[in-house]
């Protein structure tokens, strides 16, 4: 499917070989930023989510929180309300500024921070019971390197019992053109067209068409589901648990959810790469 002339992040004449890490801060320009919770629907999402992540880090006994992919804040303000400090960081200062913006309508001040993850320990001093790197935002990274290196910094930034809880669309079936992997959001905003316009083995360009007829792309890395467990693995987590989030009329699961423990236990081996729960949600 052909590039939109309206497309006001197309960069050029060849965005899909814009395929470099530091190019999320030109797709997430302020316009886009400002026309992003149009994009996404809160409670529809809330409601696809459940209390998962909520259920996930009160079973792992974490309290403080650091959300390295803060967007617009739904997580962030999510977890505030449940109770948890939480730390909201963004490598892109307008979402930052749109999730502060974000807090104080829920009556709520956030702690932010503007951080590279591959430098994360550059600017974020403390230590976290939890990370988490939730909404797809893991594959904005598009080199093994910058994928090994965030993962070694979200590692070091987590005390030394905390938990990495860490997602991305399931991939694997967009690559395989399992049936209806291309038919996304579960939670898109009302009369938001969201579709991928392009889908090769390093490059996954997904299209926002809103109804002002303004269309937005973002381009990700598919990474798939096996190899996010083994670098996982590979960045010292010794215990990892995928779940599969199952939407209502799908075959395949939309996201798998990595829950990545750095506690050290002796003699455990490290788990199959089949093992996970499945979660099914309405």
């Amino acid at each position: 499917m052909p590039e939109t002339s309206t497309d006001r992040t197309s960069f050029g004449p060849a965005p899909p070989d814009e395929r470099t890490t530091g190019h999320y801060l030109q797709e997430y320009v302020e316009a886009f930023v400002e026309k992003w919770d149009e994009c996404i629907d809160w409670d529809r999402r809330a409601a696809a989510e459940s209390d998962l992540f909520i259920r996930v880090l009160h079973e792992h006994g974490a309290r403080c929180v650091l959300d390295v992919a803060t967007g617009t804040g739904f997580h962030s303000i999510r977890l505030v309300e449940a109770g948890f400090d939480v730390t909201s960081a963004d490598g892109s200062l307008h979402m930052l500024a749109r999730a502060f913006e974000n807090a104080k309508a829920h009556d709520y001040i956030l702690r932010t921070i503007q951080a590279d993850w591959r430098w994360l320990t550059r600017d974020v001093f403390s230590t976290y019971d939890a990370v988490i790197c939730l909404g797809n935002s893991f594959p904005h990274l598009f080199t093994q390197h910058d994928r090994r290196r965030a993962l070694a910094e979200f590692h070091a930034a987590l005390e030394h019992d905390g938990v990495l809880v860490l997602d991305h669309r399931n991939y694997d079936a967009v690559l395989d053109r399992s049936a209806g992997a291309v038919q996304w959001y579960d939670y898109g905003g009302r009369n938001v067209e969201v579709q991928p316009v392009r889908i090769d083995d390093e490059l996954v360009r997904i299209q926002y068409r809103l109804p002002d007829g303004s269309t937005y792309t973002l381009n990700t890395c598919p990474i798939r589901r096996d190899e996010t467990r083994r670098l996982l693995a590979e960045a010292g987590f010794q215990t990892i648990t995928t779940h599969e989030n199952m939407s209502e009329g799908r075959d395949a699961p939309d996201f798998f959810i990595h829950v990545a423990e750095k506690q050290y236990r002796p003699n455990v081996a490290p788990p199959p790469e089949s093992a996970g729960e499945r979660i099914t949600q309405s």
